[in-house]
């Protein structure tokens, strides 16, 4: 119920802001984790921007707040520990290398596998940092590590 007595429509909710800690605190460590409405997530600060996702890799569940953030062609990746596979900061697809076998000459070049990586929106307000989860109605590869069995945080029951 919210404060006037009504019921809250249980979806919205899930998209509600929930506030993760400090501005002050993630631009020390330049990253966090925090669960928002049951779901785990990792907020990146880089290079002035903030950025949040679903804290398991979309590949294999690796854990994404243990890796190390490199840029592929222009583009901030977090690279998974386990398996080192790119994801943008910004939009969550997925990059790979491909080259031309049938050209000797060929130079690899980045390519996207598209969006793997549940992406979600941060904001600031007075010092405050907000993760409101991603309410795009696409089936994200991510999203298997961040629902159901393989969920990390298990909800009580």
């Amino acid at each position: 119920m919210d404060l006037d007595g009504s019921e809250q429509d249980p979806e919205m909710k899930e998209y509600s802001s929930v506030c993760v800690g400090r501005e002050d605190d993630i631009k020390k460590s330049e990253r966090m984790t925090a669960v928002v409405h049951d779901r785990e997530v990792v907020i990146f600060y880089h290079k002035g921007e903030y950025h949040a996702m679903d804290i398991r890799c979309y590949h294999s569940g690796g854990p994404l707040h243990l890796g190390e953030i490199e840029d592929f062609d222009g583009r901030p990746c977090i690279v998974c520990p386990w398996h080192k596979y790119k994801i943008t900061l910004a939009t969550g697809e997925g990059l790979y290398q491909s080259i031309n076998p049938k050209d000797p000459s060929a130079k690899p070049k980045w390519c996207s596998k598209g969006v793997k990586q549940r992406i979600h929106t941060v904001t600031v307000d007075n010092g405050n940092i907000y993760v409101t989860l991603s309410n795009e109605p696409f089936k994200c590869d991510s999203d298997f590590y961040a629902t159901g069995d393989f969920k990390v945080i298990k909800s009580p029951s």
